[in-house]
């Protein structure tokens, strides 16, 4: 698998192009509409798992389905994706992304990242756990880390479209609406019906159409 140049204190390569997101400590960010949506979601994973492993074949036949499913048939496979995304395998690593997972809703996004860390160094190549912290990064304004963590999980898992959207969120926070763009876009083309993706992408194309006029 390639890797995606997505790194902390270093320029962001996106689609062959190079630009520099700086190593900044942002606002509390929340209040983004797309964030906000999904940051429940990402919560529900671990709400009752107990040490159950992940099924890929399972995972990748919902994927599948969820590119070409209507809007009813998506939230369900959706649900599925999150709750199979976030069976780690370990009873241990539950705890801690459950107790980061309640530190990040209650606004302890440092907690949250304490926590989550401790999940990611027990459970280096479990994905949620970087997932999560992107998010929990993203809450403190520590935008170059939760960059670093959005760009691993992507190498690993292309299909992860909460980490499209959260990247999409960033980039057009950051002024970079091309590049914003093309991460819903890639969102989108993974799961077609999350509304605020879909409002974003109708946005930011009459933005730039406006631009080149």
């Amino acid at each position: 698998m390639s890797r995606l140049p997505f790194v902390t204190r270093r320029p962001l390569a996106f689609r062959h192009r190079s630009v520099t997101i700086p190593y900044m400590k942002a606002q509390f960010r929340f209040h983004n509409h797309i964030v906000a949506a999904i940051f429940p979601l990402v919560l529900s994973l671990f709400a009752a798992q107990s040490g159950f492993a992940q099924d890929a074949d399972k995972l990748d036949d919902l994927y599948n389905r969820l590119k070409d499913a209507d809007e009813g048939a998506a939230l369900r496979i959706e649900g599925e994706i999150f709750t199979e995304s976030g069976k780690s395998g370990s009873a241990t690593i539950d705890i801690l992304m459950r107790r980061g997972s309640q530190a990040l809703e209650s606004g302890n996004s440092s907690a949250a990242i304490e926590h989550l860390t401790a999940a990611v160094d027990h459970a280096p190549d479990f994905i949620e756990a970087r997932a999560t912290r992107a998010m929990a990064y993203y809450s403190d304004g520590e935008i170059g880390p939760a960059i670093a963590d959005l760009g691993w999980v992507l190498e690993h898992e292309p299909r992860h479209f909460v980490a499209w959207s959260i990247l999409g969120t960033i980039l057009e926070e950051s002024n970079m609406p091309e590049r914003a763009l093309a991460a819903y876009r890639s969102a989108a083309a993974i799961h077609p019906h999350i509304p605020e993706v879909k409002g974003a992408i109708g946005r930011l194309e009459k933005q730039l159409e406006g631009q080149a006029l």
